[in-house]
């Protein structure tokens, strides 16, 4: 007999609506918590205010992972509607405890969940829940699926570029004369995730350089593997990103290139203005 999965993610990997309903997903908000507040992504404000405010901020926002009680509250909610477990793939646990929270959420509500650490966010995370769902319609056992997607993390890249280090010194990732001397001799700052965390890849003069060495990861990854899609990601740069996409088609014209924006939550670090580049080796 076949189990009844539910599956959950959060708003790390800020899934359109149409994917949300289609593939009937739980999405766990992140916060964003502001001078007078924590407000729920997606849910309470939109991007558009989300930037506005953020220029505005007198205080820079501090960003934090779901109660775990509205976790628990989830998940009792499934086993009470006839769910047998779900799958739970998260923001990395290098930067968020929504893993971990999601763990011990699922002993409290006595609720078999399958905690996934994608070790990363954004588009990776959209497509480990779209293979893992057609996985198990394919039939394949619950364990196998999960066992899947935890080997996707693992052929994951995403790298960034943020606009200026003004932004990551206000939330306290790089200091101040890092950010002042980065923004006077316009040096740019690739950011990678390395088995979950995020780390400086490079340093360079200009972004046409920062960019150039994001497309040299992506170049070695197609030759060892089979990159079918790629992701222009960013935050609330859009002309930026579509400026990107035209160029990788130049080089690639049989290359799928999409263009997707960020979570504001990354927003919150990396700044608006922010591009890059994410996708998955098979």
């Amino acid at each position: 007999m076949n189990k009844k999965v539910a599956w959950i993610t959060d708003t790390a990997a800020l899934l359109e609506q149409s994917f949300i309903e289609k593939h009937n997903i739980h999405v766990l908000p992140l916060n964003i918590v502001f001078e007078e507040g924590a407000f729920k992504e997606t849910i309470d404000m939109t991007h558009d205010e989300f930037y506005d405010k953020l220029r505005t901020a007198k205080v820079h926002p501090k960003t934090s992972q779901p109660p775990i009680g509205e976790m628990v509250q989830l998940y009792e909610d499934l086993k009470a509607e006839g769910y047998d477990c779900a799958v739970a793939v998260h923001t990395s646990s290098g930067l968020s405890g929504t893993y971990h929270s999601s763990q011990t959420a699922s002993k409290m509500a006595n609720f078999k969940v399958y905690s996934i650490d994608s070790k990363i966010g954004s588009y990776p995370m959209v497509k480990m829940l779209e293979v893992g769902k057609s996985l198990l319609e394919e039939g394949r056992g619950v364990e196998e699926v999960v066992a899947h997607i935890e080997n996707m993390t693992n052929n994951s890249e995403l790298s960034f570029i943020p606009s200026s280090l003004t932004q990551l010194h206000k939330s306290g990732r790089v200091s101040g004369t890092a950010a002042f001397l980065s923004n006077l001799l316009n040096i740019k700052v690739v950011i990678s995730f390395d088995n979950g965390k995020t780390v400086p890849t490079e340093k360079v003069r200009a972004t046409k350089r920062a960019k150039n060495y994001v497309m040299g990861r992506l170049r070695k990854d197609m030759k060892i593997a089979e990159v079918p899609e790629v992701a222009v990601i960013n935050c609330n740069n859009k002309k930026d990103a579509q400026t990107w996409r035209e160029e990788i088609l130049q080089e690639f014209p049989n290359l799928k290139v999409i263009v997707i924006p960020l979570s504001a939550c990354v927003g919150v670090h990396a700044g608006e203005g922010t591009i890059g580049l994410s996708w998955v080796r098979y």
